[in-house]
């Protein structure tokens, strides 16, 4: 599996997400920088979390009009893997890649810490190593992960299975306890847990190791 990683200005989980890919697949992925307008032929383009250009005007917001995510685009819109993690997830929405938008925690706090997830669909590439309704612990580190949509919207995504993890126990306010959700086609995830931080046990967890594992077999 070829991965591209996104770098954009203040990211700080790129090279977690580096590692995680090459751990799983024995190939350093490529670190592509915001500004170059192509990305090389890959099977998963990541977006990591950080505080992409210092999280000026809405997190996300000026990340989403970088020269590289037109190529990101094109990538997606070929059915191919596309996973947003934290930050990269308010870029999907801001992109449009994604319903919804990122707000301010409820409790306006910055959280950071390891929260239990439900497991609502595993009939995705991202998460069929998991068991359906199974729960994983994941951490956060957030400050604008308060998941919003209108109810339309929101009734929408459940309706189609477009919810792929729920909070056991919401640490941000979000909307029905979404963490995270898929698009239409099934090849573009955004989420704010962060499965990169939880691949050793030194870590405190192996729980996001089955989604790279999982992405390598899809793709393979």
């Amino acid at each position: 599996m070829k991965t591209a990683v996104v770098v954009f200005p203040a990211s700080n989980c790129d090279r977690d997400a580096a590692v995680a890919v090459e751990k799983v697949t024995g190939a350093k992925p490529a670190m592509v920088w915001h500004g170059d307008r192509d990305l090389p032929e890959v099977d998963l383009v990541i977006l990591p979390g950080g505080f992409s250009y210092g999280d000026y005007l809405r997190s996300g917001a000026m990340a989403s009009l970088s020269p590289i995510m037109e190529a990101v685009k094109r990538h997606a819109g070929r059915g191919k893997p596309t996973i947003g993690i934290c930050n990269g997830f308010q870029v999907l929405t801001e992109a449009a890649l994604l319903p919804g938008v990122l707000m301010r925690n409820a409790n306006l706090l910055f959280v950071c810490k390891s929260v239990p997830l439900i497991v609502e669909n595993n009939n995705t590439k991202f998460t069929h190593n998991y068991s359906q309704g199974g729960t994983i612990s994941l951490p956060v580190a957030h400050h604008d992960g308060n998941y919003f949509a209108d109810d339309d919207t929101l009734d929408r995504l459940e309706d189609e299975g477009q919810v792929v993890f729920r909070y056991a126990d919401n640490p941000n306010g979000s909307a029905r306890d979404i963490a995270g959700i898929i698009n239409k086609g099934g090849n573009v995830l955004g989420m704010m847990p962060h499965p990169e931080r939880a691949i050793e046990p030194q870590l405190g967890g192996l729980d996001g190791l089955p989604m790279f594992e999982g992405l390598l077999e899809a793709v393979n």
